[in-house]
């Protein structure tokens, strides 16, 4: 099996070096390049491709909303996963908005953020829990009214939709709703283009915001 490549971008050394220690005993995972900012770590992708970016959001010289906006001008299917303190809803939403296909506080064990590279490495988004509670307890905070779609969904695309946050893998829709995953995939394209979200994080967290499905 091929090694999970992955960079850091991350401006505190021990925080580098403890992501270090999880990785370095996983034959599954290989940290390929370090960074201390963004503009290190956009200096690193010039010659140099990985699988997946761990990144920071609070950082000097470049912060992680930029470095992320700036990647995927240039990469549209770089895999990135924010990886922070910051727990506010507003930072959450801006590195998803950027396009992050995941974001995880760093109080998270090494077994959920293996998960985490796992699942947007296979093209999927991951929150930990503790990222979605912060934005549904935001959006009670809130009391807001439902927000009405902007853009209609048929009844197929509601139903994958909902999968999607619940975080089902292609060949898991596709035996739940018995389509096959290509038309799953027709589907997903379908609702990246209408709510017009540049990954699967972004499709979840517009479903979210909207309250689209009470069970999740």
């Amino acid at each position: 099996m091929k090694e999970i490549s992955i960079l850091l971008v991350e401006d505190h050394k021990m925080v580098r070096e403890g992501l270090r220690l999880i990785f370095q005993d996983d034959s599954e995972f290989l940290i390929v390049g370090e960074a201390s900012n963004g503009i290190e770590g956009l200096k690193f992708l010039e010659n140099n491709q990985v699988d997946i970016i761990l990144t920071d959001i609070n950082m000097p010289q470049m912060d992680g909303v930029e470095f992320v906006k700036e990647v995927k001008n240039r990469n549209p299917a770089q895999a990135i996963i924010a990886l922070s303190m910051l727990g506010e809803s507003q930072h959450i939403k801006k590195m998803l908005a950027a396009g992050a296909s995941g974001y995880l506080l760093k109080n998270c064990g090494s077994n959920e953020l293996k998960k985490a590279i796992r699942m947007v490495h296979d093209g999927q988004s991951y929150y930990s829990s503790e990222v979605t509670e912060i934005i549904m307890e935001n959006l009670t905070k809130s009391k807001k009214s439902k927000i009405a779609l902007e853009v209609p969904l048929s009844n197929r695309e509601k139903e994958v939709l909902h999968l999607i946050v619940k975080e089902y893998s292609n060949q898991e829709i596709a035996d739940t709703l018995f389509i096959s995953p290509r038309t799953v995939d027709a589907h997903k394209r379908n609702l990246l283009d209408k709510t017009g979200s540049k990954n699967i994080a972004g499709l979840v967290l517009f479903a979210i915001e909207r309250r689209l499905f009470d069970d999740v």
